[in-house]
């Protein structure tokens, strides 16, 4: 299949990357959500999100030192109770 035809590179095809579920998901995976893709991570130096409920949907890459940064500011609670 092709790129183009996709909402992800090429390389976030379904069972070609690992993703992690967020460690705040429910038990149940009922809940709002987000995976992300650490394998993806680590040999491009961005961090691949997607949402859980919706996996063959898009994928958001964010550059790895703003993903470090809004996780450190949301774990200091810089954008209230989340």
């Amino acid at each position: 299949m092709s790129t183009a035809s996709h909402p992800f590179p090429a390389e976030l095809e379904p069972g070609l990357v690992t993703w992690r579920k967020s460690s705040y998901s429910d038990p149940q995976g009922q809940g709002d959500c987000i995976e992300i893709a650490e394998t993806y991570t680590a040999s491009h130096g961005l961090v691949a999100v997607r949402d859980s409920k919706n996996p063959t949907g898009p994928a958001l890459l964010v550059p790895l030192t703003a993903w470090n940064a809004f996780a450190t500011a949301t774990a200091a609670g810089e954008f209230g109770s989340i």
